[in-house]
C-alpha cells in the first residue's frame, strides 16, 4: 500500500545547492518541487512549501532570481544556517533538500571533483544541534568523494535519528521491461553496461545494479574486495572471461542506444573489434560480495548511452535483464522524466518522515565508487574492502508502473 501522502500541514522546506542553472540537477529536482511534474498520468503539485534557498555559486545563468520572483514564499539567504533558520536563529523548517552536484569546484589528484557535500552536511547538522531538533534531509547522489567523510555522515544521521535519503534517480525510475528483480532468489553474478564519467556516472551504474541485487536471498552482505580495469586491461579481462560473456551480452542487448547501422554496424550485436573501436577508454569495477556473488559495472562511452543490467539467477536458464529508463533530451517532459519518481520519493520522506528505501544502499555505493577510484589510482590493483561490511535488508519495491 502506498503511504499516506496527505500531511497534517504542508512541510516547510529549505533548499541548498551548489549551483542552480538550466539543465542541472537543481533545476531538474527543485523545479519539480516548486512547479510540479507528471505523476500517475496527471500534472501533480507536491504538498511541500519551499520557504528558503541558499545557492553557493551564483552568476550568469543563475535561476534563483526568477524562481524567487515567481515563488515569493521562497526567501533567498546567504548561508546554510540562514536558510535553515529563516533568519530566526533556530531551525525553522521541516525538511532540507541539498543538491550537492555540479558547480565549479577543484579536482584532487585522483580526478574526483571536491564537491562540498560533507561541508554542507556539517553546517546543516550544526543547526540541528544548536536547535535541539532535526528534520528529514535529502542529499543528491553519493555522500562524498572521501569514504571516511561518507561513513561519518551516515553515522551522524543514525546517531541523531533524522531520516536521511540520498542517491541516484535510477533505482526509482521506470524499468524496461516493467519487472522487478525477484525477492529472495540466489543470484550468482550481475553486470551493468553503462556510460559516463568516473565519480559521477559510476555511482548511477552501481546504485542501479545494487537496487536489484540487494533483493537476493539473505539481503545485502557487504563487499569483500574490488578491482578496477581500464583500457587494454579491460579488454584483456573481457577476453579472459573475468566476467560472464553471457551476462555482458544480455545487458548490452537491452540498450536502446546500441542499434543496427550505428557507426557502421551491420548487425544488432557488435563484434569485439567494433566494440574496441567505439569504446576507446573502457572502465570496469569488478567486485565480490561476502556471500560470494560477483558484480561488474562498466562505463563504455561510445558504445552505449544508457544503463543496462543482467543478473544470473540460480535455477533460471536465461539471465534476468532490463534497462533503467532515461528520458535523454526530454528531462523537462512533464509525464515521462526519470526525475519525476525521485521528486515523488523526496516528497514522501518529507511528509511521512520515513526513509522510502535503505540509505545503506547509498553508503555501500559510495564506498564502491571510492574503492574503484582508488584501485585505478593505485594501478588497477585488487583492494580488500573490510570497510564495506555493510548489511541491510531491501526496502519495499520502488518499481514504477505509472
Amino acid at each position: 500500500m502506498a503511504p499516506d501522502m496527505t500531511p497534517s500541514k504542508r512541510p516547510r522546506i529549505a533548499v541548498l545547492a551548489n549551483i542552480y542553472k538550466t539543465h542541472l540537477h537543481t533545476q531538474h529536482i527543485i523545479d519539480r518541487i516548486l512547479d510540479g511534474y507528471g505523476w500517475g498520468g496527471v500534472y501533480y503539485h507536491p504538498q511541500l512549501d519551499v520557504v528558503s534557498i541558499f545557492v553557493e555559486q551564483r552568476g550568469e545563468g543563475d535561476l534563483v532570481p526568477e524562481r524567487a520572483e515567481r515563488h515569493p514564499q521562497m526567501k533567498v539567504y546567504n548561508s546554510v544556517a540562514e536558510a535553515l533558520t529563516c533568519g530566526t536563529g533556530s531551525l525553522a523548517v521541516d525538511g532540507v533538500i541539498y543538491i550537492g552536484e555540479q558547480g565549479d569546484y577543484p579536482q584532487n589528484e585522483k580526478g574526483q571533483t571536491e564537491y562540498p557535500r560533507h561541508r554542507f552536511f556539517e553546517e546543516v547538522v550544526t543547526v540541528f544541534r544548536v536547535s535541539g531538533r532535526s528534520v528529514p534531509f535529502y542529499l543528491d547522489k553519493h555522500f562524498s568523494y572521501k569514504w571516511e567523510w561518507a561513513k561519518e555522515m551516515y553515522d551522524t544521521a543514525r546517531k541523531m535519528g533524522f531520516p536521511f535519503m540520498a542517491g541516484s534517480s535510477l533505482p526509482v525510475t521506470w524499468r524496461i521491461p516493467q519487472v522487478e528483480m525477484p525477492l529472495g532468489v540466489t543470484a550468482r553474478e550481475a553486470i551493468s553496461v553503462a556510460f559516463g564519467g568516473l565519480d559521477s556516472y559510476d555511482i548511477h551504474a552501481i546504485e542501479g545494479l545494487q537496487c536489484l541485487v540487494e533483493r537476493r536471498k539473505g539481503g545485502e552482505t557487504g563487499v569483500k574486495w574490488l578491482q578496477a580495469y581500464r583500457g587494454d586491461a579491460f579488454w584483456k579481462a573481457h577476453e579472459d572471461k573475468v566476467w560472464s560473456p553471457a551476462l555482458f551480452k544480455a545487458a548490452l542487448c537491452r540498450s536502446h542506444t546500441l542499434r543496427p547501422g550505428r557507426d557502421g554496424f551491420t548487425d544488432v550485436y557488435p563484434t569485439l573489434q567494433e566494440m574496441k573501436a567505439l569504446a576507446r577508454d573502457p572502465v570496469a569495477y569488478h567486485y565480490q560480495y561476502t556471500d560470494g556473488m560477483r558484480c561488474t559495472i562498466m562505463l563504455l562511452n561510445g558504445l552505449v548511452e544508457d544503463f543496462n543490467f543482467a543478473v544470473d539467477i540460480e535455477g533460471r536458464p536465461h539471465p534476468f535483464s532490463l534497462t533503467e529508463y532515461l528520458s535523454r533530451g526530454t528531462e523537462h517532459a512533464t509525464l515521462e522524466s526519470y526525475f519525476n519518481p525521485l521528486a515523488h520519493y523526496i516528497e514522501q520522506m518529507m511528509v511521512t518522515k520515513k526513509e522510502p528505501y535503505p540509505v545503506e544502499r547509498v553508503l555501500l555505493a559510495t564506498g564502491l565508487v571510492c574503492a574503484g577510484i582508488d584501485s585505478l589510482f593505485e594501478g588497477q590493483v585488487r583492494l580488500q574492502t573490510p570497510q564495506l561490511d555493510i548489511h541491510y535488508q531491501p526496502g519495499a519495491s520502488t518499481l514504477r508502473t505509472t
